[in-house]
């Protein structure tokens, strides 16, 4: 679903145990994408995360959705796990120069910190200072896992710099907080208890969906994403979620 500054889908389509649930079972993976693109017009990438995929890959990607479809591209772990954020003159353009070509058909750029990394106020604005200036043309939403990005001065420097402070559902297990700091909103169901393979209770569905239509009133985009994807319970969240929101 992507409609009026709502858009549902879950973190990524390429799931071997779909197939059954959702995909037929004599659907080849390479043709997943387009079936999924029947369903749902927005979608994370996962796969940036780990290794980034060749321009090629990215471009077939695009010519095989509708013209309004949207990826959510997650940054490289390189830049988040590895350099941890120093250094993004040289650790940004590799992930940049491949998704620039295909700008128009992304939604925000998803950065996922590991639990280890707390917030360091130099390191944090230095970062979103060539991030924003170098590449003015994009939003972006930050997932941190670390307690100390709950802080005040946090929140104020995502609110300056306007990335999205993610709004993680994963029960107890990652820090949560349903901060505003953006005129998009990025919210992300790990599972009612971050394990990803449990389906959300209706009740949860009805709150969000009240909550998203809030937001909706007040003028922000929402980009929920769906990640429990054991036994294809994102999928069944999310097409609840747009349901609801109908």
């Amino acid at each position: 679903m992507a409609t009026a500054g709502i858009h549902i889908g879950t973190s990524g389509w390429s799931y071997r145990h779909w197939r059954e649930i959702f995909y037929p079972t004599g659907l080849k993976p390479v043709d997943y994408l387009p079936w999924y693109a029947k369903k749902f017009k927005v979608t994370e990438i996962n796969t940036s995360f780990y290794h980034l995929p060749k321009p090629a890959t990215v471009k077939a990607w695009v010519e095989k959705v509708p013209t309004r479809f949207y990826f959510c591209p997650k940054i490289s772990r390189y830049i988040t796990h590895v350099k941890r954020l120093l250094d993004p003159e040289e650790s940004l353009p590799k992930f940049f120069d491949l998704f620039d070509p295909f700008i128009k058909h992304l939604g925000p750029v998803l950065i996922q910190l590991p639990p280890t990394a707390a917030f360091e106020a130099e390191r944090a604005d230095h970062f979103f200072k060539v991030l924003t200036k170098n590449y003015p043309g994009y939003h972006f939403a930050l997932e941190a896992r670390h307690q100390s990005w709950l802080s005040d001065e946090a929140t104020a420097l995502l609110q300056q710099y306007k990335i999205a402070w993610v709004i993680a559902l994963s029960g107890r297990r990652w820090p949560f907080a349903e901060t505003i700091t953006a005129k998009h909103i990025y919210v992300r169901f790990h599972g009612p208890d971050g394990r990803y393979d449990q389906l959300y209770p209706e009740k949860t569905m009805d709150t969000y969906a009240g909550k998203f239509k809030e937001w909706q009133q007040d003028k922000h985009t929402i980009w929920a994403f769906f990640n429990n994807d054991g036994h294809g319970y994102a999928l069944q969240n999310a097409q609840q979620m747009m349901a609801l929101l109908k």
